[in-house]
């Protein structure tokens, strides 16, 4: 039994190797690391841009306005209802060849996850700032804060302790959303992974475990520091409102 295991042991430790080999043979290894960067870039500029504008939104939904309140809340929906694949290519795609103009792939992704972040932000700011206790605005207005003031100094402050950690988490969201992006012709990690396994299917047809387990790996190692850190700091949230 032992001589019959040994060989398929073997043979198995030799087509791992051979196919993790693939991960670092010529270049592999660095365009996969670049496709990374080119993923954390465009979520990174897709933050940049939607968490400002997803504060000013969130900060307009709390208005006493139903009209732009309703208006803001279809904005949100509608990035919550339609998949972010269909909002890339209808950005990608359609919206392009109905306008006869041309927009680079990474242009699109940036704009089209910066979009979904401010919707998303708006809702997260929104709900922090209502629930900064009642009396606590009614102490502003008796000291005769304007609502700018009162966003500023009340409940902006009791709120961004929530936001935070929420933002945070976010931000994974949109690292691992970025996945997306080899369908509208970026070159991310996961489209650097794809080209590698076609230059290798024949040599090494098992090369596809290896590449995308260590795609998984790449994710995993830029995503799960940022969920720990939401993690720590919305226990700490929790904590301040609880003392």
């Amino acid at each position: 039994m032992v001589h019959s295991v040994l060989p398929e042991a073997m043979s198995l430790a030799s087509t791992a190797q051979a196919g993790f080999t693939v991960i670092f043979t010529g270049d592999n290894f660095t365009r996969l690391l670049g496709g990374l960067w080119t993923s954390i870039s465009i979520a990174g500029l897709a933050l940049i841009i939607g968490i400002p504008l997803g504060v000013i939104l969130g900060a307009l939904r709390t208005l006493p306005n139903p009209v732009l309140r309703v208006v803001l809340r279809i904005y949100l929906e509608c990035f919550r209802i339609l998949p972010t694949l269909v909002v890339l290519f209808l950005a990608y795609y359609i919206l392009p060849a109905e306008f006869n103009v041309q927009v680079s792939g990474p242009t699109v992704a940036v704009v089209a996850f910066g979009l979904w972040v401010s919707a998303e932000i708006s809702d997260i700011v929104r709900g922090a700032l209502v629930s900064v206790s009642d009396h606590q605005v009614d102490a502003g207005k008796a000291l005769g804060m304007s609502g700018l003031q009162l966003l500023r100094y009340v409940r902006l402050p009791q709120s961004i302790n929530l936001m935070i950690p929420a933002t945070i988490n976010l931000a994974t969201r949109v690292i691992k959303t970025t996945s997306l992006l080899l369908l509208i012709s970026v070159i991310d990690v996961v489209t650097v992974g794809q080209q590698i396994m076609e230059s290798n299917r024949m040599s090494h047809p098992d090369a596809a475990f290896w590449v995308y387990g260590f795609i998984f790996l790449l994710y995993f190692i830029v995503c799960w520091p940022l969920s720990k850190l939401a993690q720590m700091l919305e226990h700490r949230a929790k904590e301040r409102n609880n003392g």
